[in-house]
């Protein structure tokens, strides 16, 4: 009989080989069942981190089209406002996916607190300088200024990676789209409560500054929350790097056959983050980021857009409504049910079952839309849209278990923060093309009756199909999570 040869890239060929149980199966086994309790004032100071995020991002979103109008920049030309607001939202990609990866490795080499109080410092900064503006390029900077300074997206994950184990991973995880979407409910609340106070409040805000800075006010409330985040992390947070990780790092870099060690400790050198399972669980986060944002650009296009032109011509009342519903649901369905799912299903089927959404999600678009066109906007078509919105949470589930595959992925802990910089910067690099890309085929598919107008449908429902077929390529059960040699010998 012929023993097939077994190492670690197989599980990138195969996923049904049978293996015989290990001490090591059994420990799996003992920490799934037992799992370590999460360092709870850690986890909460990093979900405070996490609020910054969307509260300094959004909040923009209820005033941003009206302060583009009264710019000189559009010439008075309103159908002009949509192109010069996505473009400053491109510029804030473009502008992190340069830096993110250098921030994320900084943080393996000098740990990751200083660079987490780097990126709140540029979020006050550029949040300030956003609400003083008074041209369009100011904005440009301001935005630019946020994406080159926050490397904290990458960070924060890297952070979560150091505060768990194989064992709690997934109840950390499951709170991070609930923080977020916390944060996306009030930003935008402050962004469209108190801009141009002197006209909502003129009995309080009755100076000329907040004449002449109509749009400073919601600036400033979000930087406040971000300043009493900084203050709590500078006095409270510990560092989750280890000092003598760090340390290591002078010692690789005098060794002049570091490089060719087979036993690699610390930060690594770039080239040798290309690891096989590296470079697939990237490549899988890419892909589901790309079709995500591309959903996420077309939804509010398809709710707006008239019905003869392929939309349901809702007003932006009740997009808000389908939006904000949809982000409450991903985050009450995360908080409860991820962790239980990921621990029954496993982390594999979790994100095929998310990324089998997706095709779905594409798919119902067109039909609604042609069911609409012949029964009008009725319950039917909500009954239809509230289904959409389920597949879309289904999808969501997908992000917590390449999270996971990611987290376990580089070849040594002192790489975590690298090998998520390198995701975080792909992604951004797919976040500023797919709504671009989305909606701009969405217009081609309309104007040059492609399909009867939903050609753009039919290629993302192909694109979520291929990326189906990547996701199958990674291993049944998520990689075993490499140790610095010196720090298993101190354990030991």
């Amino acid at each position: 009989m012929t023993v097939e040869r077994i190492d670690e890239e197989t599980p990138l060929l195969t996923t049904d080989i049978p293996v015989a149980a290990t001490d090591n199966d059994n420990v799996r086994k003992r920490r799934r069942t037992t799992p370590t309790p999460l360092p709870k004032v850690q986890i909460s100071i990093l979900m405070l981190l996490q609020i910054c995020e969307p509260i300094t991002s959004q909040s923009i979103y209820p005033y941003i089209n009206q302060l583009i109008s009264e710019l000189d920049i559009t010439g008075g030309d309103e159908r002009k406002v949509g192109y010069y607001a996505g473009l400053i939202e491109s510029l804030f990609f473009v502008t992190e996916a340069m830096t993110v990866f250098q921030w994320s490795r900084a943080s393996d080499h000098i740990g990751r607190k200083p660079i987490l109080l780097i990126g709140l410092g540029g979020s006050m900064i550029s949040m300030l300088l956003f609400g003083l503006s008074k041209t369009f390029w100011t904005l440009v900077i301001s935005r630019c200024l946020t994406g080159l300074l926050n490397g904290n997206i990458g960070v924060m994950k890297s952070t979560i990676g150091d505060l768990t184990d194989s064992s709690n991973r997934a109840e950390g995880v499951s709170m991070l789209p609930v923080v977020w979407s916390l944060g996306a409910t009030i930003g935008p609340l402050i962004g469209g409560t108190f801009a141009r106070p002197h006209e909502r409040f003129p009995e309080v805000f009755t100076s000329s500054f907040w004449k002449t800075f109509p749009y400073f006010l919601p600036c400033l409330i979000g930087v406040s929350y971000v300043f009493v985040a900084f203050i709590i992390t500078a006095l409270v947070f510990k560092e989750t790097v280890p000092k003598k990780r760090r340390s290591r790092l002078l010692s690789r870099t005098s060794s002049t056959d570091s490089s060719s060690s087979s036993h690699r400790t610390g930060p690594l050198p770039l080239r040798d983050l290309f690891t096989p399972r590296v470079i697939l669980s990237v490549s899988n986060y890419v892909v589901l980021a790309f079709l995500n944002i591309s959903f996420n650009a077309l939804l509010p296009l398809f709710l707006a857009m008239p019905l003869d032109i392929g939309g349901l011509g809702l007003p932006p009342s009740s997009i808000g409504y389908v939006m904000g519903g949809y982000g409450a649901a991903t985050g009450l369905f995360q908080f409860f049910c991820f962790a239980k799912i990921n621990r029954m299903l496993g982390e594999k089927k979790v994100f095929l079952t998310g990324m089998s959404a997706l095709p779905g999600c594409f798919v119902m678009l067109p039909v609604i839309s042609v069911v609409a066109k012949g029964c009008g906007v009725g319950l039917v078509v909500w009954g239809m849209i509230a289904f959409t919105m389920m597949l879309a949470v289904i999808m969501d589930m997908a992000y917590g278990a390449i999270f996971m595959y990611i987290t376990a992925s580089p070849p040594t802990k002192g790489a975590l923060g690298a090998t998520h910089g390198l995701s975080q910067t792909s992604a951004s690099i797919s976040r500023a093309i797919g709504p671009a890309l989305s909606t701009s085929l969405f217009s081609l598919s309309v104007q040059e009756n492609w399909l009867r107008g939903y050609a753009v449908y039919a290629i993302f429902g192909v694109l979520s199909v291929a990326g189906l077929l990547l996701a199958r390529l990674l291993p049944e059960e998520v990689w075993e999570e490499e140790e610095d040699e010196e720090e298993e010998n101190e354990e030991a």
